[in-house]
């Protein structure tokens, strides 16, 4: 199965999910990622690689990690089944192949029909992002950036990327973020911090921060001098940042408040649905250096 395009229009809240199964559980992963699904094919091993990489694959001339999905979800003892699988995707201006037991189907779906995993079953290292009931089963959408930050600590948010600009002023100007993820929100607020914005407010999700953003206009005071930033990811549940960036742009009290995605999920292929919701600028994590400079361009 190889992706030809994405179906899906801009800013509906909705996305497709690529339903895999390892150990008979079911999982998910947003279409936008995979690249295509393919029987597996031999892996070469790499002497002291990570232990959830099995080692590198050659496709179509590019040398590929393949990442063991039994290990990254802590299933001992466990082997793969005959209809056994690699997915692979790409994201964080990355490619990687996820070795799976199974891939079963597509499935659209709202956002809002995807619910924030309990603090309580969720613990403070968990993969999971989202659960989608589905009849009598459930579906897990995993965190695949911390599964890659995991393996390579490099991949992710650099703060030291920011330290590289220089000795910065303290700004008050107000910041929205929404994050779903706690160990990127963690990340987003320690190097905004060191680029001397300290004024932030973090949201897990779109619904959270557009609510927040109502409320405000409620107070009868100029939502400009309230708020000069919106920074949001596009994969959250309740609603993704496509949907917040659409709301924002179409309320006339709101629009002209300045929006960055800062998401994984900004390709060539896909920055066409960022421009059609209008925001002012699409950046790739980890990219955060190019994200505090566009900051500092659309509000100092």
């Amino acid at each position: 199965m190889q992706q030809k395009g994405i179906l899906l229009e801009s800013g509906t809240n909705e996305l497709e999910i690529v339903e895999f199964e390892v150990a008979n559980n079911k999982f998910g992963i947003n279409v936008i990622k995979v690249k295509e699904i393919i029987q597996p094919i031999p892996v070469t091993f790499i002497p002291h690689a990570h232990p959830h990489v099995e080692g590198i694959v050659q496709l179509r001339g590019e040398v590929l990690p393949v990442v063991d999905m039994l290990k990254v979800l802590g299933i001992p003892n466990g082997a793969y089944s005959a209809q056994q699988k690699y997915i692979v995707a790409e994201f964080n201006k990355q490619k990687v192949v996820f070795h799976v037991d199974n891939v079963t189907q597509i499935h659209r779906i709202s956002w809002d029909k995807i619910e924030k995993p309990s603090d309580m079953y969720q613990g403070g290292s968990s993969q999971v992002i989202g659960v989608i009931k589905q009849n009598n089963s459930m579906v897990l959408l995993l965190d695949f950036e911390k599964i890659m930050v995991d393996i390579n600590p490099d991949s992710g948010i650099n703060v030291e990327s920011v330290k590289k600009l220089g000795k910065r002023e303290r700004s008050e100007k107000k910041i929205i973020c929404a994050e779903d993820s706690p160990l990127l929100r963690k990340l987003l607020y320690d190097t905004m911090h060191e680029a001397g914005y300290v004024n932030l407010e973090f949201f897990e999700n779109g619904r959270d921060a557009y609510d927040y953003l109502e409320g405000l206009l409620n107070t009868g005071k100029n939502i400009e001098e309230l708020v000069q930033l919106v920074i949001t990811d596009i994969e959250m549940p309740q609603m993704d940042g496509h949907h917040l960036t659409k709301k924002i742009k179409t309320n006339p009290d709101l629009e002209k408040i300045p929006v960055i995605i800062f998401s994984s999920l900004i390709t060539d292929d896909l920055r066409h649905k960022g421009v059609e919701v209008g925001a002012e600028e699409q950046i790739s994590k980890p990219e955060i250096a190019e994200l505090i400079l566009k900051v500092d361009e659309l509000i100092l």
